[in-house]
């Protein structure tokens, strides 16, 4: 792998006794080590944001709208009849 970025890290003699031994029995450099940990924290992180999570209630009210008839209400169909207005001027 060829090093684009750098990132330095200072760490505490106890913090980096934990991660050398870590990274030992993982049979990895300790730079490859933290950088395996954080992107794997980094991707669970980033997955659990992109992800929309419901109450059963608030997925059972979810489910009806989409399952119920749309009814545009009087300012859509104010702007629906203005739009074809002017699609019909064109």
């Amino acid at each position: 792998m060829t090093a684009s970025a750098r990132f330095d890290l200072k760490l505490d003699a106890m913090d980096k006794d934990l991660l050398s031994r870590a990274a030992s029995l993982m049979g990895t450099t300790m730079a490859g080590f933290v950088r395996s940990a954080a992107k794997e924290k980094a991707q669970t992180l980033v997955d659990q944001e992109a992800r929309i999570v419901l109450s059963k209630r608030d997925m059972l009210n979810f489910h009806q709208a989409v399952q119920t008839a749309f009814q545009p209400n009087p300012a859509l169909q104010k702007a629906l009849r203005a739009a074809a207005k002017v699609k019909r001027a064109q």
